[in-house]
């Protein structure tokens, strides 16, 4: 069976709508894919298996490059972080904004965003006043864990 350039076409823009239902960016890629493979027949003569080849090769470089391009760049580095690793969290020192104690939650403000926040809800094991200087030792869940500073 060979495919015409205009299957591929048609494959690729629903693959693209697909997109739209589907909550995760990855099948846009097999959808631009298809729409190599629908331009590159208008210009060469392929055989069904050269453009299934070229579909698959085409939509995993465009899978790869989106990887190494996005994965390790800024984009990550600027979101939050929350259930995530702890990181550079831990050991950072902000102010008690409500006052806290223990099975009661506080606020403490940081002089700069942490986590993608200036403010958050904290856990203690002691009693802390409002105004005191705290470190945060540990993230759990959505709470920084707090001791006095």
């Amino acid at each position: 069976m060979s495919f015409e350039w205009w299957h591929w076409i048609v494959l690729g823009i629903g693959l693209v709508i697909a997109e739209l239902a589907v909550p995760a960016f990855f099948v846009i890629w097999f959808g631009l894919g298809a729409l190599l493979v629908g331009l590159a027949l208008l210009v060469l003569p392929l055989g069904a298996t050269a453009q299934l080849g070229l579909w698959i090769v085409a939509s995993l470089a465009m899978v790869g490059l989106w990887f190494r391009v996005f994965k390790g760049g800024e984009y990550l580095k600027s979101r939050t972080r929350i259930g995530q690793s702890d990181g550079d969290t831990v050991g950072e020192v902000g102010l008690m904004a409500k006052a806290a104690a223990p099975f009661e939650r506080g606020r403490v403000r940081f002089q700069k965003p942490l986590l993608g926040a200036e403010e958050w809800e904290c856990i203690v094991d002691e009693p802390i006043a409002a105004g005191e200087r705290v470190r945060v030792v540990a993230v759990e869940g959505s709470f920084l864990k707090v001791t006095k500073a």
